[in-house]
């Protein structure tokens, strides 16, 4: 595909998916989003060792960790080496069995999308293992209360 034709193709507005015609593919439309990272499901954490191997996890690049309907699941950000520059698979006919299976039906088209909770920080993870679970045996995660001002004496 021509380089103004992929200009053209990402600057104009995207149909609903509900407005595209009976034989229009949807991808056609989309910048590949199930093709720029992979999700794989956890287990959900429930105690401090459990929070430190996906804070563990958030300390290398390209990864995220959410939830969607009280699952969990480690996402890598990174795009499938078989993508194309039009945003098309280069090896469609031989693809893998996963992306065979996979359809369009409740895709991530829309951009309306969003997580019950996502963390892309090690920091974010901490901070709610303290909340759900309260500081950990033995170690407080802030730091102690500074002297008051002397002002304020």
């Amino acid at each position: 595909m021509a380089i103004a034709e992929r200009r053209r193709r990402k600057t104009r507005t995207k149909p609903r998916r509900e407005d595209l015609g009976k034989h229009e593919v949807l991808c056609a439309h989309c910048p590949a989003k199930c093709c720029r990272y992979f999700a794989l499901p956890i287990d959900k954490p429930t105690d401090w060792e459990d929070f430190e191997f996906i804070r563990w996890f958030l300390l290398h690049d390209r990864a995220s960790v959410f939830t969607e309907d009280g699952e969990w699941y480690l996402l890598v950000h990174n795009k499938c080496h078989m993508l194309g520059d039009d945003d098309l698979c280069r090896a469609y006919e031989t693809r893998p069995q996963i992306c065979r299976d996979y359809t369009t039906d409740k895709c991530e088209y829309e951009d309306e999308w969003v997580y019950d909770h996502y963390f892309e920080t090690s920091e974010q993870v901490l901070e709610y293992a303290e909340a759900v679970l309260g500081p950990p045996k033995g170690r407080d995660l802030r730091g102690p209360m500074p002297d008051r001002l002397k002002v304020l004496e």
